[in-house]
């Protein structure tokens, strides 16, 4: 691929941008030697501004989501997208959100522009585990694991009973979920069909990744011992 292409997708500018980027010797390559739009360089050569240039096509990347924030890209509110840095708006292919988190719900969320990850993290054939942290608006009344845990719960509109999920009470109105599932508003449902409602929502954990206390907010490019942990390969 040409460097004006490549770094173009990237989100770094249009091509023309990029282009005149070329011309005003900001792109170097990894020596500091300046570079020209038809030069065969390695990606982790090419320096922007001095600058490492983003990591190519197939990255994974884990957001811890604040409150408030949508998993849109046109939403009129405040997005996640807000929280990357802007050119990851413009990659091609997309960075996308594996799953959602509405906007009332916080924690770990990834994205991906890499298709068959995401589909391979959201396939309902990963049987991934996702634990969450739950302030209820009403005290646990007692029988909620034995509902959840059934297989056999039905929620409103829905055509199949959910999959057992696992409650661990955490005090009166406070709970940890475990699913393996991802409908929509599936734990605010949950608890709405045993006469409860959620208050906030946190999600700790994805397969076997966790938040590892990246503050609310910020974000890190995951590596391939992080993908190791997703698929359950060891983690918090």
């Amino acid at each position: 691929m040409k460097l004006v292409k490549l770094i173009a997708n990237l989100g770094y500018g249009s091509r023309k941008q990029v282009t005149q980027m070329f011309r005003e010797g900001r792109i170097t390559d990894d020596a500091g030697e300046v570079l020209y739009a038809d030069d065969a360089v390695a990606h982790a050569r090419v320096r922007l501004d001095g600058e490492p240039l983003d990591p190519p096509q197939g990255l994974l990347l884990m957001l811890h989501k604040p409150t408030g924030y949508t998993c849109s890209t046109k939403d009129p509110g405040r997005v996640v997208y807000d929280l990357l840095p802007p050119r990851y708006r413009l990659r091609d292919p997309l960075v996308s959100t594996v799953g959602r988190l509405d906007r009332d719900t916080s924690g770990l969320l990834l994205m991906t522009d890499d298709g068959a990850l995401l589909h391979r993290i959201t396939s309902p054939k990963a049987q991934l585990p996702k634990v969450y942290e739950a302030v209820l608006g009403s005290d646990l009344r007692g029988d909620e694991a034995e509902v959840f845990g059934s297989g056999t719960l039905m929620l409103e509109s829905e055509k199949t009973p959910l999959a057992p999920a696992v409650i661990e009470p955490l005090g009166p109105r406070r709970a940890r979920i475990t699913l393996v599932e991802g409908r929509y508003h599936q734990i605010r449902r949950m608890f709405a069909a045993v006469g409860n409602h959620v208050e906030s929502l946190h999600r700790h954990t994805l397969g076997g990744l966790g938040l590892d206390r990246l503050p609310a907010g910020e974000w890190r490019m995951l590596d391939e011992a992080d993908r190791a942990r997703v698929f359950g390969g060891g983690g918090s």
